[in-house]
């Protein structure tokens, strides 16, 4: 999924929104992503920096990926505080873990990706378009072809 969702067409300008219990595997999809993208070096979770940047390799394109991890928001207001509001409407690949910690948020995804446990070695993705460009990655990857 990760490799086909890496040649996506306008995936520098979308916003991913993951959601899951703790330990389903929302940093691992994300690592996968970056790694089909041509990102190099350690890929660290940002739940304890809260923002992890990245940049995606010269044959995606170059662009600024931003990786964010709610989980440890006590308060919805520490995201305006940080001045995330303004990151994840701007340019780049913006990918968010536990978005339902800052109200609004999951609805303003392009994608909600929900991972669920099966078994310990087993997960089910559930993948929901909420915008026009999230339906047409969706389409691409059904289609398993470019949107």
């Amino acid at each position: 999924m990760a490799q086909r969702l890496s040649r996506v067409a306008h995936l520098d300008q979308g916003r991913i929104a993951l959601q899951g219990e703790l330990g389903a595997g929302k940093t691992t999809l994300v690592r996968h992503l970056l790694r089909a993208l041509g990102v190099q070096g350690p890929i660290k979770s940002p739940t304890y920096a809260v923002l992890e940047q990245h940049q995606a390799d010269a044959a995606h394109g170059g662009f600024e990926i931003l990786h964010f991890d709610c989980y440890r928001f006590e308060d919805p207001q520490e995201w305006d505080d940080a001045g995330f509001r303004e990151l994840w409407d701007g340019p780049g690949l913006k990918l968010c873990e536990w978005p339902q910690k800052v109200p609004g948020l999951v609805a303003s995804a392009d994608w909600l990706v929900n991972i669920g446990f099966v078994s310990a070695e087993q997960r089910e993705v559930r993948i929901t378009a909420q915008s026009p460009l999230g339906q047409a990655w969706l389409q691409a990857l059904q289609e398993g072809g470019e949107a």
